[in-house]
């Protein structure tokens, strides 16, 4: 074998059994939601942001929380209000003066956006000028402020939480705002035993350590090796026929045509092709398989297909949209 292959393939070894080990840390608070968690971590691993939603009680905010005690990274937690100003995420300048010379000058103060995991908690609860003040941040990982440009930390992920069910004071998260979320993961209930665990482990005295398992060093390392994964150009094609597939313009599905009004852009193909890839090196393997593309088309998906009105009615989401093209295509 290659030497530097070798090398290689033991540095991933290492690294994969970190991911297990941060797995096994997050399940000492977080019951169940193994999926919900592989796909966070996917996010982590492909570089991008996520969007979480769930009904109330279903460890939302904890779930995020935990994964950011476990990475030896710096957490910020925002809680997104109706009147929150764009400053108080990005930060604001103050009047500070100097004592020697006496002169007085403007200090940038940096906001809670300069971490490495933001979590933007109930994010649908401040206005579209508010939300838009992240989108520099999610999409060039730098922040404006008075014409000057400050570069983020790396690496640097906005994980956001929103209610499903509560309207009343909310404001729907724009297009280009949702777009710039990697996956939209949806957090189910447990499952009875699962719950019947939470119950019992929540409701004592009993007191949960958490050990900081995996660095920043490692993250990015990761994220290089994601990259790297090779996919087949057939995969590639297939995902590309996958998201053309979404357009009611471009399809010949008469599904499509009769439910979406807008289908999915290019990044929705990136954002396929770089999950599927975390996916494969999450399992262990240097190469993506169809079952990759398949497991992470519906957080892909789900909140760049736009159903149209008729759809809503019927109750057809772009979840069933992404599946009936899943069983035409694979």
């Amino acid at each position: 074998m290659n030497k530097d292959l070798a090398s290689i393939e033991k540095e991933i070894n290492i690294l994969t059994e970190k991911l297990v080990t941060l797995k096994k840390e997050i399940g000492k608070v977080i019951i169940g939601q193994e999926e919900t968690v592989e796909q966070l971590l996917i996010t982590f691993l492909a570089g991008g942001h996520a969007l979480l939603e769930g009904v109330p009680g279903l460890a939302k905010t904890l779930m995020i929380r935990t994964l950011a005690q476990a990475i030896d990274l710096k957490f910020k937690r925002i809680q997104f209000t109706p009147d929150l100003m764009p400053s108080d995420i990005i930060g604001t300048e103050i009047l500070e003066e100097d004592h020697s010379t006496g002169k007085k000058f403007f200090k940038f103060n940096k906001g809670p956006i300069f971490a490495n995991i933001i979590l933007a908690d109930e994010i649908n609860r401040t206005p579209p000028k508010t939300q838009a003040a992240l989108l520099e941040a999610m999409q060039e990982f730098e922040v404006t402020y008075s014409g000057k440009t400050y570069t983020l930390d790396r690496p640097f992920f906005i994980l956001a939480t929103q209610n499903p069910i509560e309207q009343s004071g909310t404001f729907i998260l724009p297009e280009a705002q949702q777009d710039r979320f990697l996956l939209y993961i949806k957090i189910g209930y447990p499952t009875e035993s699962e719950e019947t665990t939470v119950l019992k482990n929540t409701t004592g005295t009993k007191q949960t350590m958490l050990f900081k398992v995996i660095s920043e060093e490692d993250i990015l390392r990761l994220q290089d090796l994601v990259r790297e994964v090779p996919i087949s150009d057939d995969l590639i094609s297939l995902v590309s026929k996958l998201i053309r597939a979404t357009r009611p313009e471009t399809t010949s599905d008469s599904y499509v045509k009769e439910w979406v009004s807008w289908g999915a852009g290019p990044r929705a193909g990136q954002a396929m092709i770089l999950t599927a890839k975390a996916r494969a090196l999450i399992k262990g393997r240097l190469s993506v398989t169809p079952e990759d593309i398949k497991h992470v088309a519906l957080p892909v998906l789900r909140h760049r297909i736009i159903v149209n009105f008729r759809a809503e009615s019927e109750g057809i989401t772009a979840d069933n949209v992404t599946c009936q093209l899943i069983k035409t295509l694979f």
